[in-house]
């Protein structure tokens, strides 16, 4: 209840300061945002959504208005949907038709909210897999557990899981955020990972579906393939809707739709993902093995602008992919665990040298909240971005920080890495992997801080000069 009584200004007047209910065509959430797909922008009171309670700042992407909250996010979410009578993470689908048929043309922020809409959902599961990941190297490598012991294999196997089965929860998700309906995106995801197809290709058979072949590819952890064919299912399965006589609507409407889509899935769509997912892959390698340690040196100083445009989710499809074939990532992980740690320190700068008390205690927060969760949009909106020399002097300690990284070869052994608590996945089968990523952070932290404390002037921040 208490929870309740904190958002229930933002659940009373959210929704008529977007526009209304028939202005949203999407709506859901990140780790610290809400997330609105507006129909028209225009019709969006930002100042009286920023005069909100708990409104930490707003950010644009495209026709996505981005209202950042914090870690309670999701308890925020949960109450606006409960008080204004919405589902939950799914398209309001008399809105989703009018949008797509109307003015939504594609571009490359509708791109970036199609992947972010159908990964972002999956971040607790990817997460948990990883750190249990990290947990079960710590208990091998103090011998507390062996590889073969029963409680190792077991959470290995749960572990795996989340992986391998990458292509039912994306079938889901996408069923969601594309307007589609979520058992046939299931359905259709099980079909890539079932034990017979995965059979078939492993005894290299040749496999076809009305007179069609099918690629022999195995599509286990892989999210690309899954997208798109749920941002075509959701196409196909409203075009059959339109056209099916209401009286067999319930039973053309799954039946053709699965009938239509899975030879199309199969046969062009998941091969087409699997190829794009491939190259790109191979193209941020191929950047990676060019410019190496200036690669993600650049990479951890353009991470705050990443995260400002919501671009960093686009990129984990990517960074599944490696830990799929490799083992391992090194383009992302390290320049995001150096950044996220350096808005906090920057924070925690601000904090020592601002006059006003009331700024030291958001300052404070912020950086804390950085540091121990790994979540940095309240110190980025509330402290860093707001005051500007800040972000200068995180964006400086990211370089050094990345650039020590990339001449090491530091990479990331499993999702996390994001905070403090999370630092373990760096400890690998390289020993010194993690003392180095701990050189690369300490590197930042003090570059960003000594940066800060030089940069940041609070007689002209905080009179209201920026």
């Amino acid at each position: 209840m208490a929870k309740e009584s904190k958002f229930q200004e933002l659940a009373d007047h959210i929704i008529p300061a977007v526009g209304g209910r028939d202005n949203i065509s999407f709506f859901t959430h990140c780790v610290t945002r809400l997330r609105f797909n507006l129909k028209d922008r225009d019709r969006a009171d930002v100042k009286a959504i920023e005069g909100l309670k708990e409104v930490v700042g707003i950010k644009w992407s495209g026709e996505q208005l981005q209202v950042i909250i914090g870690t309670e996010v999701s308890d925020a979410y949960k109450l606006i949907c409960k008080q204004n009578g919405m589902q939950a993470e799914s398209a309001v689908a008399e809105n989703l038709d009018k949008d797509l048929a109307g003015k939504k043309k594609f571009s490359l922020n509708a791109v970036i909210d199609g992947i972010s809409g159908c990964i972002t959902p999956l971040l607790p599961m990817l997460v948990g897999s990883g750190m249990l990941k990290v947990i079960l190297v710590l208990l091998s490598q103090f011998q507390i557990l062996g590889a073969d012991h029963p409680t190792y294999v077991t959470l290995n196997f749960v572990a795996d899981a989340a992986f391998y089965f990458l292509p039912v929860a994306v079938g889901v998700t996408g069923a969601q955020k594309f307007g589609a309906n979520i058992a046939i995106g299931l359905m259709l995801g099980a079909a890539l990972v079932h034990p017979n197809f995965v059979a078939l290709v492993g005894e290299g058979s040749e496999i076809s579906v009305f007179g069609i072949p099918i690629l022999a590819k195995t599509y286990s952890s892989t999210a690309f393939p899954m997208v798109m064919t749920m941002w075509i299912c959701g196409y196909v399965e409203r075009f059959i809707a339109k056209h099916s006589p209401k009286v067999l609507r319930s039973v053309l409407e799954p039946v053709l739709t699965v009938l239509i889509m899975a030879p199309l899935m199969l046969c062009l769509i998941a091969p087409l993902g699997s190829l794009l997912s491939t190259y790109l892959t191979s193209a941020i390698l191929w950047v990676y093995s060019v410019i190496g340690p200036l690669g993600i040196a650049i990479i951890a100083c353009l991470h705050p602008l990443l995260v400002m445009t919501g671009m960093h989710t686009s990129l984990i499809p990517f960074v599944t992919e490696q830990f799929a074939t490799v083992g391992y990532e090194p383009f992302l992980g390290v320049p995001q665990g150096i950044s996220n740690l350096n808005q906090g320190i920057a924070c925690l700068a601000v904090a020592l040298k601002a006059k006003s008390v009331e700024l030291k205690s958001i300052a404070t927060t912020c950086g804390v909240t950085a540091l121990i969760s790994g979540t940095t949009e309240p110190a980025m909106f509330g402290v860093t971005l707001k005051y500007k020399t800040p972000l200068a002097a995180v964006m400086i300690g990211n370089f050094c920080g990345g650039l020590y990284a990339g001449i090491m070869h530091v990479v990331r052994y499993a999702y996390g890495g994001y905070s403090l608590l999370t630092l373990p996945v760096f400890i690998g089968e390289n020993p010194s992997n993690f003392p180095n990523m701990m050189i690369a952070i300490a590197i930042g932290m003090v570059v960003t801080f000594i940066s800060a404390m030089i940069l940041y002037k609070p007689e002209r921040a905080e009179g209201g000069e920026r």
